[in-house]
């Protein structure tokens, strides 16, 4: 296996756990699914209209914006068992005829080429080793005119040490860019920039929220009510409070690219 492939598959790994569900619940990414619904608005999702999920998770992006705006959806994972779980999940929301699932890699996306109106990518983009291939299969997958969404940590000059290494990279901090460089990774492949916004609140709400549950699953672990063998509390807890102070500083914000590809 690639270095490149360990990490997706250690990512995936990762998003897959209980431990992560624990912390960030059923939308893995700051601003929750007001911010997917902001995404569905700027896309101008509808009836009819194909969109593909890209790092679609377990699935809550995808079957909200099917039930939210009646389009199709098919969401692209590395992790097989978030596959599993988000065809489960669709089926009991009652979406299935709208919303599948399958295993995929970001920068090799097993799709036929301009066979969708729609892109999204939230919270994941950053991660990928190879953006300028993903931002190529963004654009391959589209229809002339289609549209796509990201969105994703930034950062303002360097990051501290704390949020530099293999942790801080699957928590998607480590490889977080400018936004002016997402923008760029989506202008060479062919896309026009529409809209750029600043989402920072909900990223600092986010981490609030994590060091909240840090503490209350460490004390459940403490009392032996709950088992998390592997987890070291005291490197999760210090990389949030690094994120936070970042927040805090302007460093390390969160931000929501929509373009059109124009060829």
């Amino acid at each position: 296996m690639s270095a490149s492939d360990e990490l997706k598959s250690c990512c995936a790994a990762t998003y897959e756990s209980d431990f992560a569900r624990l912390l960030l619940g059923d939308s893995f990414h700051p601003g929750g699914l007001a911010l997917t619904a902001r995404i569905g608005e700027l896309l101008e999702l509808k009836p009819g209209q194909r969109l593909l999920d890209v790092a679609a998770g377990q699935g809550e992006s995808a079957i909200f914006l099917a039930k939210q705006f009646g389009c199709e959806v098919v969401g692209i994972d590395f992790g097989e068992d978030n596959i599993a779980k988000a065809t489960s999940r669709a089926e009991s929301a009652g979406v299935a005829s709208l919303v599948r699932f399958q295993q995929g890699d970001a920068e090799q996306l097993n799709v036929p080429a301009q066979t969708f109106d729609a892109v999204i990518c939230e919270c994941a983009f950053c991660t990928f080793p190879d953006k300028t291939a993903a931002a190529g299969e963004f654009a391959r997958s589209l229809r002339p005119g289609g549209r796509v969404a990201l969105s994703d940590l930034t950062r303002t000059g360097p990051l501290p040490p704390e949020l530099e290494g293999l942790l801080a990279w699957i928590a998607c901090i480590a490889d977080a860019r400018p936004v002016a460089e997402y923008a760029g990774y989506l202008e060479q492949s062919g896309f026009q920039i529409a809209t750029i916004e600043r989402h920072d609140q909900a990223l600092a709400q986010l981490i609030s929220d994590i060091r909240g549950r840090l503490l209350s699953t460490e004390l459940m672990v403490r009392l032996k009510k709950l088992e998390l063998p592997f987890v070291d509390f005291s490197q999760a807890q210090g990389l949030a409070r690094a994120a936070s102070d970042a927040v805090r500083a302007g460093t390390l914000g969160y931000s929501l690219v929509t373009a059109c590809r124009i060829h």
